[in-house]
């Protein structure tokens, strides 16, 4: 069983972010393609691209289908198979890394110096921690093979 192919729309490219959202879409499945998934994978994610292509020519409609489906597709391939996107852990770890070592270390300088305007020199801090270690998982998934060749923007 394949993987089906997106509805062509004639006029889309008219249209910047709807055309951007289809197009990283359609790359995802491509990447996708040259895998070998199992039949139960590629029927749920066939079920995914099925409303995508049944939508009718409402811009607004489609954007919405688009970006639902490429989330239950991805979150789908990394739950199953642990296929994450380029940058995936990078851009997960930021967000921790500013959370679970930014503020309680702008905590820390904040009470150290006797004054909270301090708090905000552990964000960047945290930030740096996160990005390094999300890059070092990327590239641990890259060498592993399980890294799809697509960086989501959208």
């Amino acid at each position: 069983m394949d993987i089906k192919e997106l509805k062509n729309r004639p006029g889309i490219n008219e249209h910047g972010k709807l055309y951007a959202s289809f197009t990283q879409l359609n790359k995802l499945l491509m990447e996708l393609r040259a895998r070998e998934l199992p039949p139960g994978t590629v029927e749920s994610i066939n079920s995914e691209i099925d409303p995508v292509n049944s939508v009718s020519e409402s811009n607004k409609a489609l954007s919405k289908q688009i970006k639902v489906a490429q989330s239950h597709i991805i979150k789908l391939i990394e739950k199953k198979h642990n296929l994450v996107t380029k940058n995936h852990y990078r851009n997960t770890w930021l967000a921790v890394g500013m959370a679970a070592f930014g503020i309680p270390l702008g905590v820390i300088f904040g009470i150290s110096l006797g004054s909270m305007a301090y708090l905000g020199l552990g964000l960047p801090i945290g930030i740096a921690i996160g990005i390094a270690v999300g890059t070092e998982m990327d590239k641990k998934a890259l060498e592993e093979g399980r890294q799809i060749d697509l960086e989501l923007n959208h």
